[in-house]
């Protein structure tokens, strides 16, 4: 594959991933202001725009996608630098601008992708020993544990009853 379409695959993928995101949004929103057939063109949009994502994912392949270890290896980097990096530049704009629920926002998603670079070390291990893992995630903050939720999300303090348990 050529460096060109190798580029614009990747920038394609992550535009279509983008639009699916938007569209769910759009629909929530659509549901919320009582416009029910109007919400499921969004989500049938974001969904066609997901197929749309994944087939440029596919074609990719393993430019992107490679051995379980390695796309480990390469998640907990992404989350290091993430919240080493991008986050706290995002935190310390956003207060300079007084925009404290920015902030706020910015810092959580910090601290939740800290907590996911450590999983994703762990889940080597996990592999390694061939052990079963489950987890939940917050469905406020996007914090995510092993196994049972807590009684309340150690970032943003929600109750157990936000977590989502994920099979």
């Amino acid at each position: 594959m050529g460096e060109k379409t190798q580029r614009n695959l990747y920038e394609a993928f992550v535009g279509e991933a983008k639009a699916h995101r938007r569209l769910l949004a759009f629909a929530r929103k659509a549901d919320e202001e009582g416009y029910p057939d109007v919400a499921r063109l969004f989500r049938a949009v974001a969904y066609a725009e997901g197929v749309h994502a994944d087939n440029h994912l596919r074609l990719l392949g393993e430019a992107v996608v490679k051995s379980t270890e390695e796309n480990l290896q390469s998640s907990f980097e992404r989350e290091s630098t993430i919240n080493q990096v991008v986050y706290p530049r995002m935190i310390q704009e956003a207060e300079a601008e007084g925009d404290r629920r920015a902030a706020l926002l910015f810092s959580r998603a910090r601290d939740v992708e800290e907590t996911h670079a450590v999983l994703y070390k762990g889940a080597i291990g996990c592999m390694l020993r061939e052990e079963p893992c489950a987890y939940s995630v917050c469905d406020v903050c996007g914090y995510v544990t092993i196994g049972e939720p807590p009684d309340e999300c150690p970032i943003c303090g929600a109750k157990r009853e936000k977590f989502v348990r994920i099979d």
